[in-house]
Protein backbone atom coordinates (compact mmCIF):
# COMPACT_ATOMS: atom_id res chain seq x y z
CA UNK A 1 0.00 0.00 0.00
CA UNK A 2 0.80 3.39 -0.22
CA UNK A 3 2.97 4.62 2.56
CA UNK A 4 2.72 7.94 2.04
CA UNK A 5 -1.12 8.18 2.76
CA UNK A 6 -2.86 9.19 5.92
CA UNK A 7 -4.72 5.76 7.53
CA UNK A 8 -7.83 7.90 8.55
CA UNK A 9 -8.42 9.03 5.09
CA UNK A 10 -9.02 5.05 4.53
CA UNK A 11 -12.08 5.27 6.57
CA UNK A 12 -15.21 5.76 4.56
CA UNK A 13 -13.76 4.97 1.19
CA UNK A 14 -15.34 2.22 -1.24
CA UNK A 15 -12.92 -1.06 -1.57
CA UNK A 16 -12.99 -2.80 -4.17
CA UNK A 17 -11.67 -6.44 -5.05
CA UNK A 18 -9.40 -7.55 -7.80
CA UNK A 19 -11.92 -7.68 -10.45
CA UNK A 20 -13.27 -4.64 -9.45
CA UNK A 21 -16.51 -5.90 -7.61
CA UNK A 22 -17.18 -3.84 -4.69
CA UNK A 23 -16.67 -5.39 -1.41
CA UNK A 24 -17.87 -2.52 0.78
CA UNK A 25 -16.88 0.50 2.65
CA UNK A 26 -13.72 0.84 4.99
CA UNK A 27 -14.69 0.90 8.45
CA UNK A 28 -12.10 0.68 10.59
CA UNK A 29 -8.24 0.84 10.44
CA UNK A 30 -5.61 -1.57 12.15
CA UNK A 31 -2.31 -0.24 13.24
CA UNK A 32 0.69 -2.27 14.24
CA UNK A 33 1.08 -0.95 18.14
CA UNK A 34 4.94 -0.88 17.80
CA UNK A 35 5.55 0.57 14.27
CA UNK A 36 2.07 2.79 13.83
CA UNK A 37 1.91 1.04 10.11
CA UNK A 38 -1.45 0.30 8.90
CA UNK A 39 -1.49 -3.47 8.58
CA UNK A 40 -5.58 -4.42 8.39
CA UNK A 41 -8.81 -2.72 6.96
CA UNK A 42 -11.77 -3.59 8.34
CA UNK A 43 -14.53 -3.10 5.43
CA UNK A 44 -18.70 -3.13 6.16
CA UNK A 45 -19.45 -6.01 3.30
CA UNK A 46 -23.28 -4.77 3.75
CA UNK A 47 -25.95 -3.21 5.44
CA UNK A 48 -26.69 -6.07 7.61
CA UNK A 49 -22.94 -7.89 6.89
CA UNK A 50 -20.44 -8.23 9.21
CA UNK A 51 -17.21 -6.29 8.57
CA UNK A 52 -14.35 -8.59 6.30
CA UNK A 53 -10.53 -7.71 7.32
CA UNK A 54 -8.61 -7.13 4.45
CA UNK A 55 -4.98 -6.91 4.07
CA UNK A 56 -3.21 -3.54 3.41
CA UNK A 57 -0.51 -4.66 2.12
CA UNK A 58 -0.72 -6.12 -1.14
CA UNK A 59 -3.83 -3.34 -1.26
CA UNK A 60 -3.54 0.28 -2.92
CA UNK A 61 -5.39 3.28 -3.03
CA UNK A 62 -6.47 3.97 -6.74
CA UNK A 63 -8.91 7.02 -7.75
CA UNK A 64 -9.92 7.85 -4.19
CA UNK A 65 -10.95 3.48 -3.86
CA UNK A 66 -9.11 0.74 -1.75
CA UNK A 67 -8.04 -1.81 -4.37
CA UNK A 68 -7.51 -5.32 -2.71
CA UNK A 69 -5.74 -7.85 -4.84
CA UNK A 70 -8.13 -10.95 -3.54
CA UNK A 71 -11.22 -12.42 -4.53
CA UNK A 72 -14.41 -10.95 -3.04
CA UNK A 73 -15.64 -14.33 -2.10
CA UNK A 74 -12.06 -15.20 -0.16
CA UNK A 75 -12.58 -11.52 1.29
CA UNK A 76 -16.44 -12.71 2.57
CA UNK A 77 -14.78 -15.72 4.10
CA UNK A 78 -12.26 -14.41 6.12
CA UNK A 79 -12.58 -15.02 9.58
CA UNK A 80 -14.75 -12.91 11.62
CA UNK A 81 -12.99 -11.08 15.54
CA UNK A 82 -15.24 -8.18 15.50
CA UNK A 83 -14.15 -4.80 15.00
CA UNK A 84 -13.02 -1.90 18.21
CA UNK A 85 -10.93 -4.62 19.75
CA UNK A 86 -7.01 -5.48 19.29
CA UNK A 87 -6.49 -8.50 17.15
CA UNK A 88 -4.45 -10.91 18.98
CA UNK A 89 -0.83 -12.97 17.71
CA UNK A 90 -3.29 -15.46 16.68
CA UNK A 91 -6.18 -14.36 15.61
CA UNK A 92 -3.81 -11.90 12.74
CA UNK A 93 -1.85 -15.61 12.16
CA UNK A 94 -5.45 -17.16 10.48
CA UNK A 95 -5.48 -14.02 8.46
CA UNK A 96 -2.35 -14.37 7.02
CA UNK A 97 -3.39 -17.85 6.38
CA UNK A 98 -6.43 -17.23 5.29
CA UNK A 99 -4.98 -14.67 2.26
CA UNK A 100 -2.08 -16.80 1.61
CA UNK A 101 0.16 -14.38 3.22
CA UNK A 102 3.59 -14.71 4.84
CA UNK A 103 3.54 -13.58 7.91
CA UNK A 104 6.16 -10.50 8.52
CA UNK A 105 9.02 -11.28 10.57
CA UNK A 106 10.71 -14.24 12.24
CA UNK A 107 8.84 -13.78 15.81
CA UNK A 108 5.27 -14.88 14.24
CA UNK A 109 3.92 -11.50 13.58
CA UNK A 110 4.81 -7.92 12.81
CA UNK A 111 6.40 -5.30 15.44
CA UNK A 112 7.45 -6.60 19.10
CA UNK A 113 4.35 -7.93 20.90
CA UNK A 114 2.24 -8.85 17.69
CA UNK A 115 -0.70 -7.17 18.74
CA UNK A 116 -2.73 -4.62 16.71
CA UNK A 117 -4.71 -1.91 17.65
CA UNK A 118 -7.72 -0.22 15.90
CA UNK A 119 -7.41 3.45 14.66
CA UNK A 120 -10.88 5.41 14.99
CA UNK A 121 -12.30 7.67 12.74
CA UNK A 122 -11.27 11.69 12.72
CA UNK A 123 -13.27 12.81 16.11
CA UNK A 124 -14.29 9.80 17.44
CA UNK A 125 -13.05 9.38 20.77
Amino acid sequence: MQTDIDPRSLIGRKAFDRHGTRIGTVDEVYLDDATGTPEWAAVRTGLFSRDAFVPLEPSEVVDDTLRVPFDRALIRRAPGFGVGRHLSPEQELQLYRHYGLDVPGSSGGPGTDGDWDRLTPPGAS
